[in-house]
């Protein structure tokens, strides 16, 4: 219960952050926002009709894309967070604080990436172009913001044919900085390290490291060396890689074991193949939210 409401205050968090990124820097001074928002304020400047009308028509397949590639759950809360993100929009009355454009770039680009980046790190999405850049993120590997700015690079390219090259330009700027924004919230996130481990119970630690942690290991023989208790006799050493947000967890597991354990920690800078826990996939993201028996891509 702690845990879920942990996420729906981040997320809440994030659709504030988002919203002013939008209401106080973008929209007051004619800045296109990127994704399924983007279309949908091209389409209101284009027949002149409430952007939230829009925003809800344009994330419908979207959605659909998430309900077949994404868990229920994830659905739920990525369909409640649009509809809020709608509603905030339409409603919000913040005022526009600079019309310097390069700074309606910098920080709508700040305040909307890290809206966004803190939502998907919970479990949902603001905008349709997140969805897809899960959905390749998770079976191409690209990152999630440079989905989203290729995306929205072929938007702007039309913008600048339908209304205004310079509001192309600043809003592709506005985006470069959202989307290192986003990769510095998701990837940090989504980052991993080594481990070494020397220990005199290391068949005990290895079959933990795979039931509790579910990650994958490789063991090789040491054969010998020299260490803090004198002359080190032939020993198993084990291996493995692991998600950043796991290593308090494993630290904890192995000082249960063996709180003598040598542990060599060191950055991994990418990884390919093997067993590891990834968080921005379609069975790592329900490591984010609390188990369930019936939580299926089935129908509600």
């Amino acid at each position: 219960m702690k845990r879920t409401l942990s996420e729906f205050l981040q997320i809440a968090l994030g659709i504030f952050l988002a919203s002013v990124g939008l209401k106080m820097f973008l929209l007051p001074n004619g800045f296109l926002d990127g994704g399924a928002t983007g279309i949908a304020i091209l389409l209101s400047e284009l027949f002149e009709l409430d952007i939230s009308v829009f925003l809800l028509l344009v994330s419908i397949p979207f959605l659909v894309l998430a309900w077949f590639s994404l868990t229920k759950r994830i659905f739920i809360k990525s369909l409640l967070s649009i509809i809020s993100l709608a509603i905030i929009i339409h409603f919000e009355n913040f005022s526009a604080i600079t019309d310097d454009k390069l700074l309606i770039a910098i920080f709508g680009g700040l305040f909307l990436g890290t809206g966004i980046g803190l939502t998907v790190k919970n479990g949902a999405v603001l905008d349709g172009s997140e969805i897809l850049g899960i959905f390749i993120n998770d079976r191409l590997g690209v990152s999630i913001g440079k989905v989203i700015l290729v995306f929205n690079i072929i938007l702007f390219c039309i913008t600048a044919l339908l209304l205004s090259i310079e509001i192309a330009m600043y809003s592709i700027l506005t985006f470069i900085v959202t989307a290192k924004v986003i990769d510095f919230m998701i990837e940090g996130f989504e980052d991993y390290v080594g481990l070494m481990i020397v220990s005199e119970k290391p068949d005990e630690i290895n079959r933990q490291l795979i039931k509790v942690i579910g990650t994958g290991t490789t063991m090789y023989s040491g054969s010998g060396g020299f260490g803090k208790r004198g002359e080190q006799s032939e020993k198993k050493i084990i291996h493995s890689v692991i998600n950043r947000i796991d290593i308090r967890r494993t630290y904890n597991l192995i000082d249960t074991i063996d709180k003598h354990a040598f542990i060599v920690e060191f950055d991994v800078n990418n990884i390919k193949g093997g067993m590891y826990t990834k968080f921005l996939s379609k069975e790592g993201l329900k490591k984010l939210t609390p188990a369930k028996k019936t939580e299926q891509n089935t129908p509600i």
